[in-house]
C-alpha cells in the first residue's frame, strides 16, 4: 500500500500534466473515438493527443476497445476515479471563484 506522500505524487504526476482534465471528462461525456476526442477539446494537437492518450493507458487510466465497428477509448476504474476529482476541483471553483476573483 502507498504512503500518503506515495498517492499524493501518483495523483499529482497525472493532474499536473496538460488536457489530462479534458480528455478524461470528454471519454466519460461518450466521446471515446480519437477524431470525437480531438473535436471537443479545443486546442489540442494531434501530436498531443496521441501523447496524451498513450501515457494515460500506461497509466492505466483508460483502456482502447475494438469492435468490429469501430475503436474508442473507455475510462478503466482509476480514470472514473481521475475524472470524479476532477469535477469536484471545477465545483470548488465555480462555487469559490466570487471569493477567489478579489
Amino acid at each position: 500500500m502507498p504512503t500518503t506522500n506515495q498517492g499524493f505524487e501518483m495523483i499529482q504526476d497525472i493532474m499536473k500534466l496538460r488536457w489530462i482534465p479534458e480528455i478524461l471528462m470528454t471519454i466519460s461525456m461518450g466521446h471515446s473515438n480519437y477524431s470525437d476526442i480531438l473535436n471537443q477539446v479545443e486546442g489540442l494537437s494531434h501530436t498531443e493527443l496521441n501523447r496524451k492518450l498513450a501515457l494515460l493507458t500506461e497509466k492505466k487510466a483508460i483502456v482502447k476497445e475494438n469492435d468490429h465497428v469501430r475503436s474508442g477509448y473507455v475510462l478503466t476504474d482509476f480514470g472514473s476515479d481521475l475524472e470524479h476529482i476532477f469535477k469536484h476541483f471545477l465545483d470548488i471553483a465555480e462555487k469559490y471563484e466570487p471569493l477567489l476573483a478579489n
